[in-house]
């Protein structure tokens, strides 16, 4: 009894994607900042113990934050700073877009694909003046 009409063999079929299409596979700004939201989420959780012992390393002794300073002054320690400080400033700005999105304010597509640019117009010149900041521009 399955029948095939005109009809629904002209509609588009939406189907899972495969690992190999993840590349193609074309999200819109929203979907882009949420999982940008996430990896920036993970990435202050696991580095957290890390950035915490830091710190307390560094208010230990002036003979201990002098060491951490002369450690953080290599390129390569100041590209990981560079890193988690965009993960802080691109969650911190999502998470703002997100509670304003719980009080179902900005819901509509529309409204959602401009506040999701607007994260990204927010967090990324933020992280450039960290950025020069950080290798003295």
């Amino acid at each position: 009894m399955s029948e095939t009409t005109p009809h629904a063999s002209s509609r588009k079929r939406f189907t899972n994607i495969h690992v190999t299409d993840i590349l193609r596979y074309r999200l819109p700004a929203a979907g882009f900042v949420s999982i940008l939201h996430r990896i920036s989420g993970a990435m202050i959780f696991l580095l957290l113990p890390f950035i915490l012992y830091l710190f307390d390393l560094s208010i230990t002794s002036e003979i201990s934050f002098a060491y951490l300073a002369g450690f953080a002054s290599h390129w390569f320690v100041k590209l990981l700073i560079l890193a988690v400080s965009w993960a802080y400033l691109h969650h911190f700005c999502a998470g703002v877009r997100h509670l304003v999105m719980d009080m179902h304010m900005g819901l509509s597509k529309e409204s959602a694909a401009k506040s999701a640019r607007s994260v990204l117009f927010v967090s990324v010149p933020l992280t450039v003046l960290v950025a020069l900041k950080l290798f003295g521009g």
